[in-house]
């Protein structure tokens, strides 16, 4: 079982959708082609990156939610546009902010049992899959950084940190 606080998990959430935000801000403001250009030896565009991380999301929604989720890949059939997958990750984002808040001590430390896109059992609590939701995509985007940086573009500032510094904090008034 976790030890991260419910607060901690809400406060994620939101540090996640923030920096999903920052990401995408500045990937719409490249030039044509650049966010679909391969890199990293040819293998991955940021928005392949980006679409499996969003996949990855989807797949863990089912999850907390006791659903099948489709997927025998991590990755989308059809790789979006990257003005469609920002859509999509903006209503993720939304329902794990919506999600983590709803969430109590007793929910928060349910294990579920679910399915991996292999067929592998898994076993997790709830608050560890959100955990789990936020590290991911944490680790992509700084995978996408580097690719920007590869592309001589300055990846934005995503930094926990500044986040808790920059955006109020529910629950933190008169902090």
């Amino acid at each position: 079982m976790s030890n991260a606080t419910l607060r901690q998990l809400r406060m994620l959430t939101r540090y996640n959708a923030w920096a999903n935000t920052r990401l995408y801000d500045i990937l719409m403001a490249l030039p044509d082609g650049e966010a679909r250009a391969r890199r990293n030896l040819g293998q991955h565009s940021m928005v392949g990156t980006l679409a499996h991380a969003w996949v990855v999301d989807r797949i863990w929604q089912a999850h907390l939610q006791g659903q099948a989720h489709g997927y025998t890949a991590r990755q989308p059939q059809v790789e979006p546009t990257l003005r469609q997958l920002r859509r999509h990750q903006e209503d993720s984002d939304r329902w794990y902010v919506t999600y983590a808040d709803d969430l109590d001590d007793t929910r928060q430390a349910e294990v579920l049992d679910f399915r991996f896109v292999d067929g592998g059992a898994g076993r997790m609590s709830r608050g560890d899959m959100l955990l789990h939701v936020v590290n991911h995509k944490t680790y992509h985007r700084g995978y996408v950084a580097d690719m920007l940086y590869q592309a001589g573009y300055r990846p934005p500032v995503m930094d926990l940190p500044v986040f808790l510094r920059d955006v109020p904090q529910p629950g933190n008034e008169g902090a």
